[in-house]
């Protein structure tokens, strides 16, 4: 946990596209969430110079107390975000990041960027690269200390019209078994699952045992694995908004050959970022899990 005056603590950061307008994402998400952020969670914002700049015209939270001022992206902004998710001292280490990124901006695809999201799967934080994603984010955080919703976002956990992708690499599969075991009142409550290879034929034998052989059978629908198409296969639902959240248990230890398939996949997410979320590690799954089946 952070310091005893705030519980969270959260690096953000926008790419242009999504800072640059009155009705940007950034404005939408921190208006949106303005009663959230400052009367429940009240994080520390460590913010990147240029979005930093961006609120300050857009008058986005004005007279906050607790936002902390990083350097622009071009002069180690991320690069600090990055040393903070890593960094062992609770009161400096963030506990979340907020990167809304835009699928054609080449930044997104710097070093630094990718290190934030790895480092994220590593050390288990929510790395939130979605309008969706970020929202629904503070929308549980909050539920969860107050018990209140915010009634404009039901819509968003509709679960019984939304789809849902369920992807694990290899050495994660115990896990989303795991994970699917734990949490399947609340899968079963989707209107389609996906899933891609192994990990499709894995879930539907869970759900055979779960809900009984008939019943369970094509319980999740299947794609090819990912190295043959799946990830392009479920990128296809994502932008036909078919598929608003993708659940993604990658192992950040090991060489992946198709690694572009994997970026093709976020990448539709954040093409779509008013729709769909994608989280990737298994420490904050869960507890994303539990909050969604608590807020419906």
């Amino acid at each position: 946990m952070a310091q005893e005056h705030s519980p969270y603590r959260i690096g953000l950061v926008a790419n242009r596209a999504h800072q640059d307008s009155p009705n940007s994402t950034l404005v939408q998400l921190l208006n949106g969430s303005k009663a959230s952020i400052t009367e429940v969670l009240k994080p520390h914002f460590s913010v990147v110079g240029r979005t930093m700049d961006s609120m300050k015209v857009y008058d986005l939270l004005t007279d906050y107390p607790d936002i902390e001022r990083l350097p622009y992206g071009h002069d180690g902004g991320l690069m600090r975000l990055v040393a903070r998710i890593v960094d062992p001292e609770p009161a400096k280490s963030l506990d979340a990041i907020i990167y809304l990124m835009d699928p054609v901006d080449p930044s997104s695809a710097f070093p630094e960027a990718i290190a934030l999201k790895r480092q994220c799967v590593i050390h288990g934080k929510p790395f939130l690269s979605t309008l969706a994603g970020a929202r629904e984010w503070i929308e549980l955080e909050a539920m969860n200390l107050t018990g209140k919703t915010n009634p404009v976002l039901d819509p968003c956990f509709a679960y019984g019209s939304q789809g849902i992708a369920l992807i694990s690499h290899d050495a994660m599969k115990p896990e989303m078994l795991r994970l699917a075991e734990k949490h399947f009142e609340l899968l079963d409550r989707f209107k389609v699952r996906y899933a891609t290879g192994t990990t499709a034929g894995l879930l539907n034998e869970l759900a055979k045992q779960m809900k009984g052989g008939k019943e369970g059978d094509g319980w999740v629908t299947a794609c090819l694995s990912g190295p043959m198409g799946g990830d392009a296969q479920i990128a296809d639902l994502v932008l036909d908004r078919r598929c608003s959240r993708i659940l993604f248990l990658e192992d950040p230890h090991v060489a992946r050959q198709h690694e572009a398939d994997i970026q093709l996949l976020e990448r539709a997410a954040r093409v779509v970022t008013d729709f769909t979320s994608c989280n990737s590690d298994n420490k904050s799954a869960d507890r994303w899990l539990a909050l969604l089946s608590k807020r419906a």
